[in-house]
């Protein structure tokens, strides 16, 4: 039996173990990825990770600077595809795109839909203290990550497990899952509607987010720490700078006011929330590397009392 033939779509690291297993397991004919864009202090141009692995695989690629005026889905119509793959690629695609392939288009999405529709499901699920998470496969349609949904894959999320961390986690079990599903479609189960109950919104962080607010439980405080690592960060304010802050966990020390650093050891700094104090592991000034509290406070050791803002 002769393969399904497909075309990939999708931008960053998380993206590739799915795009090898769309090759792994279907004629990939194209990968569709975002413009290579400037990064960095040069702003040099930066192709995305996706093109990087497809060029590798010598597959064409292509890199549209728009989606909606037609040029995409008549190629993919031109091309006869029986499926196009979807796996973070950064924009929502319209409905002649949606339908250009024989089956649609099918979307590998880093939540347990329908919690967390949008761009950043895996930060926002490590903001708010979910205990767990894990990958959903759905048929794609016109709203944000609304589709039905073919498959569920759970995991649990670690105690102090970082945003980036889980990044690195889920996205090889995306494709694993992915691989699994292709290997049975388009022989598979009809998708399910998501419920209405519990959808909730993941807009994508801002850098004005960071900032902790240390008169929240401890618990909260850690959550937030973790969720904003490694980008943008989360952020304190002391004397003259603006500090990130990385790593967090429980401490035992005794608690004095909000944002009071109450003793810096080898562990870190302990600083006191509501309730009770949290454990900072890392911190990176302006301009500056990330480095151990320890590091940190031996060039600006912190007085008797000192608060964070």
């Amino acid at each position: 039996m002769s393969r399904i033939s497909a075309v990939f779509m999708g931008s960053p690291d998380f993206a590739v173990p799915c795009l090898q297993a769309t090759a792994a397991r279907c004629e990939l004919r194209a990968v569709v990825t975002q413009p290579d864009r400037p990064a960095g202090r040069g702003r040099k141009l930066v192709a995305p990770a996706v093109k990087l692995a497809a060029e590798a695989m010598d597959v064409p690629v292509w890199q549209p600077m728009k989606v909606r005026d037609g040029t995409l889905a008549a190629r993919l119509r031109d091309l006869e595809v029986d499926v196009v793959i979807v796996v973070a690629y950064g924009r929502i695609l319209p409905l002649d795109v949606l339908s250009a392939p024989t089956h649609g288009c099918i979307n590998v999405h880093g939540s347990l839909l329908p919690r967390w529709r949008g761009a950043a499901p895996i930060q926002r699920a490590v903001l708010a203290g979910d205990a767990v998470t894990g990958i959903s496969i759905m048929q794609m349609d016109e709203g944000c990550d609304t589709g039905p949904v073919f498959e569920r894959t759970e995991t649990d999320i670690l105690p102090g497990e970082t945003a980036g961390a889980l990044f690195e986690r889920l996205s090889p079990m995306a494709g694993a899952c992915l691989e699994k599903f292709l290997s049975r479609f388009p022989k598979v189960a009809p998708a399910t509607p998501q419920p209405a109950a519990g959808a909730l919104h993941a807009p994508k962080l801002e850098k004005s987010e960071g900032a902790v607010d240390w008169t929240r439980p401890a618990a909260e405080v850690i959550q937030h720490i973790c969720g904003m690592d490694p980008w943008p960060g989360a952020t304190a304010t002391r004397l003259d700078q603006t500090l990130k802050l990385f790593g967090a966990g429980a401490s035992s020390r005794a608690c004095g006011q909000p944002g009071e650093v109450v003793a810096v050891d080898s562990d870190g700094a302990h600083v006191s929330c509501a309730g009770a104090c949290v454990r900072i592991d890392e911190m990176q000034p302006p301009g500056k590397r990330r480095m151990s509290v320890s590091a940190y406070a031996a060039g600006r050791p912190f007085e008797a009392g000192e608060r964070l803002g």
